[in-house]
């Protein structure tokens, strides 16, 4: 003790005194906080109208009135966090040409310095209304964000082409909207029409939270199918396509989407929306989506979705998916994720649920649908199975973690994706749930499954669209309803763990992994509509077309070989590559064959030779003899 005292008394008397004022700069003052949203109503309804016929600059013009309460300071905002993208992707970039003006006299604006997506300006005395006239210029390439406009199809978000004023719910401000379109167009929204004037359309009015939550496709190829004749409320399916051929759907391909929507209601029971919108865009020139809203859906899938239905397995479960989001995510909705505004930050920390149990439901409607044959979905769970069993990045970051990756990349690509991790809170939580569905019923000798947990959790007043909030606390209470578990232990030991990933619901469903050196058909047509050569379980990589490596497995041969995103293998055993040459050459490990490859990494050329003995790997799931085929159940069609 005394030797302790005699260090603190040094170390005191050795460190110099620091001055209450210590030189140097001080902080600048920050710009004025943006009003907090209230709960209060707003003073009068917007207007926007959005003319979106220049189709060959592909530029929205944009004239938006907005009601003021008084002269004064005010604040306007761009949409910055958006529902489904689970990080501030406002493309405030993309607008221009913003001229305020308040009874024709010109209003000055100031953005915020800190807070860009916020405008100051002061309006002026006697003012009734800001109006504001501007242009969404939307992607011309690729490299620019996402293609929302070609010669043949449109896709408008609302929120891209409206301010909207800080202080308020968004679910508080009114507004009535309008589009013109080029002419002959037609469109899918989930919007009343209140009227119809030469090309503009003019919408009853809503609160800028609904119209954000539902946006448009409108195209020169367009049809509509009805997806629940006299049922309860309306559900239509809106498609546009690059070419007129392309929308030809087939009777017993509208039956199976048609089933989507019945067991749907056999698994969720009341329908929270008034009227649901599937937007289906059938393009390889406009840029893919697939993003939920609580009474439509933004999807696009390859232009030949029904008129190659055979091959288009892997294309299936997107909306399924999406649809799903109604009920899981946009009714029911974690509580860190529901916000006043879109210039409050949400919080991921249930998107292991929010996605990963949509997944889950999203999987296993695609087969009770007939969407998916119990075989496709056998495949699609046995590629999940696969990776997630060799992915190594679970030793440093757990599936918790995942959930702050759109924030963290941004969705952007990345080198090493089996190691750093992306958004694996969707597949690997389509784990988590498969594991508790199996315990479920495992419980309770099948009387109950997660389908009991689901109509109870996800269930409330049919039609009713309002957000229900929910915690961690009341997720593990709703488990607990269906059947006694220590559930937080359950969930927590499997999101938080770094061990092996959590398979154990294939076991118990009567399932296990398997390898083949055989492609399955879903599998095989996933890879032909990717461009893409897999060989991701046996030397460690994926091609494109080119030959480009566009995947590497950490630690797997490739890994080991030097090899990494972008390079290209140029020849494969002293010929020139080609992807089947490349295959017949792994396969040929297995009999001792040696695989050597000459690889192109920018201006240089190498020979490498790859340490792999094991041929063609596959993974697939097996049926484990003398089993309950649970797994098979939850594939099952729901009879009521």
């Amino acid at each position: 003790m005394l030797t302790r005292l005699l260090l603190a008394l040094t170390l005191l008397l050795a460190t110099p005194a620091i001055a209450q004022d210590s030189p140097g700069p001080r902080p600048s003052p920050m710009p004025p906080a943006i009003p907090e949203a209230r709960d209060v109503a707003f003073p009068g309804t917007m207007t926007l109208s959005v003319d979106a016929r220049d189709l060959d600059r592909r530029i929205f013009r944009v004239k938006q009135t907005i009601p003021v309460a008084k002269a004064g300071p005010m604040v306007l905002l761009y949409p910055e966090w958006l529902p489904g993208a689970h990080a501030p992707r406002g493309q405030l970039e993309k607008v221009s040409g913003l001229v305020i003006t308040a009874g024709g006299k010109p209003v000055k604006w100031v953005r915020d310095p800190v807070e860009v997506f916020a405008l100051h300006v002061d309006v002026p005395e006697g003012a009734r209304a800001l109006d504001l006239s501007f242009e969404f210029l939307s992607a011309t390439a690729p490299d620019q964000g996402r293609v929302v406009v070609t010669q043949e199809m449109l896709n408008l978000q609302w929120n891209s082409t409206a301010f909207y004023p800080a202080g308020w719910y968004t679910r508080r401000i009114p507004v009535e909207a309008s589009v013109i379109l080029p002419e002959g167009w037609r469109f899918g929204v989930a919007l009343d029409v209140a009227g119809q004037s030469g090309g503009k359309t003019t919408f009853k009015p809503v609160s800028f939270e609904t119209l954000v939550d539902s946006p448009m496709f409108a195209g020169r190829h367009f049809r509509q199918f009805d997806l629940d004749p006299g049922g309860r409320s309306p559900i239509v399916l809106n498609i546009v396509a690059d070419r007129p051929e392309q929308l030809e759907a087939s009777a017993e391909q509208v039956r199976l989407h048609r089933n989507l929507v019945v067991q749907a209601d056999r698994l969720f029971g009341p329908r929270p929306f008034d009227r649901y919108d599937f937007l289906l865009a059938l393009t390889d020139r406009m840029g893919g989506i697939g993003l939920e809203h609580h009474r439509s859906s933004e999807n696009s899938r390859n232009p030949e979705y029904f008129t190659g239905w055979s091959r288009m397995a892997s294309q299936r479960s997107l909306l399924p998916h999406e649809y799903t989001h109604t009920w899981n995510g946009k009714f029911r909705r974690p509580a860190d994720m529901w916000t006043p505004d879109y210039a409050t930050p949400m919080r991921g920390s249930l998107l292991w649920v929010y996605e990963g149990q949509t997944q889950y439901w999203g999987y296993m409607l695609s087969a009770r649908a007939g969407l998916w044959s119990k075989q496709d979905a056998l495949s699609a769970l046995a590629e999940v199975a696969a990776a997630y069993q060799s992915r190594v990045g679970r030793r440093w970051r757990d599936t918790t973690d995942t959930t702050l990756d759109p924030v963290i990349s941004a969705r952007k690509p990345k080198g090493w994706l089996s190691w750093q991790r992306n958004e694996d809170y969707y597949s690997e939580g389509l784990l988590v749930w498969l594991d508790a569905d199996t315990l479920i019923r495992e419980k309770t000798a099948g009387k109950k499954s997660l389908d009991d947990f689901a109509r109870v959790f996800f269930g409330g007043v049919e039609g009713d669209y309002t957000p229900k909030v929910y915690d961690f606390d009341e997720l593990v209470a709703a488990l607990n309803g269906v059947v006694a578990h220590d559930w937080a232990g359950f969930l927590n030991a499997r999101l938080a763990s770094a061990e092996a990933a959590p398979l154990d619901g294939f076991q118990r469903g009567g399932y296990r992994l398997v390898w083949d050196d055989t492609q399955s058909a879903y599998q095989k047509g996933s890879d032909t509509l990717g461009k893409r050569t897999d060989l991701t379980w046996s030397i460690g990589l994926s091609l494109n077309a080119t030959g480009t490596i566009t995947a590497v497995q950490w630690e797997g041969p490739a890994f080991k070989a030097g090899l990494t995103v972008s390079n290209q293998i140029i020849a494969v055993n002293g010929e020139s590559y080609s992807a089947e040459r490349l295959k017949d050459v792994v396969g040929a490990s297995a009999r001792g064959e040696p695989i050597e490859l000459i690889v192109k990494a920018n201006e240089k050329y190498r020979v490498v030779k790859l340490d792999w003995s094991g041929g063609l790997r596959y993974p697939r799931l097996e049926r484990i003899p003398g089993t309950p085929d649970r797994l098979g159940d939850i594939l099952s069609a729901r009879k009521k």
